[in-house]
């Protein structure tokens, strides 16, 4: 079984309050979940600090999330608690400040890791913010054991990428019609968020079948940034 686990908070200190920011009229953290609905997992998870549950459950519920309330600052644990309350075989690991997944490319990353048994798997080269992690139930908790810093704890996958030894990895260069390693379409300062505004407003006059296809989101953000 995977479970898509979500980590998102409300104490960003380049953007204050940015998941509750509109996005197209609704919450940003609203837009992540409908996008990363197109992902197949049978359960999806919203991991978020305990001070952050009232203003999340609406908007997890309305997107079919499942709310977990956990640690603010040691996020690996959060996603510990949802290995330990749902029993995934794999986790596929999200953050609330990326509103433009690739989901082709991230069904694609998922079934690799699947098919391969990794313990932690992404794809290279794609924009900044368009990705997805998928990382075994298992590795993360053995990360959890024995991760020493802070740094690894708050960052959930440090610990994995940087044992290859302890862990099967798969870090493949994506294909070429996901490659666009220049781009960024993360949220995470005043002037990413003016950009998200507009490249969101340019995918919404697409037929609502492209709009999450990687070649859609990486063409509008080069012509946007063009």
């Amino acid at each position: 079984m995977t479970a898509l686990v979500l980590q998102a908070r409300l104490e960003s200190t380049r953007l204050p309050q940015k998941s509750l920011l509109p996005l197209g009229g609704r919450p940003l953290i609203l837009r992540v979940m409908e996008a990363l609905n197109g992902v197949n997992c049978e359960v999806k998870v919203l991991a978020c600090p305990e001070s952050c549950v009232s203003a999340f459950a609406p908007l997890a519920a309305e997107a079919g999330f499942e709310i977990l309330p956990g640690p603010g600052e040691d996020v690996l644990a959060r996603y510990c608690l949802a290995a330990r309350r749902f029993k995934p075989d794999r986790i596929v690991r999200a953050t609330g400040d990326n509103p433009f997944v690739l989901i082709d490319a991230a069904e694609a990353i998922r079934v690799e890791s699947e098919a391969l048994g990794a313990d932690y798997a992404v794809y290279s080269c794609i924009p900044h913010g368009s990705g997805v992690q998928c990382v075994s139930a298992e590795a993360l908790l053995r990360a959890e054991r024995e991760a020493p810093t802070c740094f690894e704890r708050e960052h959930v996958c440090p610990y994995l990428y940087n044992h290859p030894e302890l862990f099967r990895l798969h870090l493949p260069l994506a294909p070429l019609c996901w490659q666009g390693a220049e781009l960024n379409v993360t949220v995470d300062t005043p002037e990413d968020y003016e950009y998200a505004k507009a490249l969101y407003r340019f995918l919404s006059t697409l037929p609502l079948e492209e709009r999450s296809r990687g070649a859609a989101i990486i063409a509008a953000a080069r012509r946007l940034s063009g």
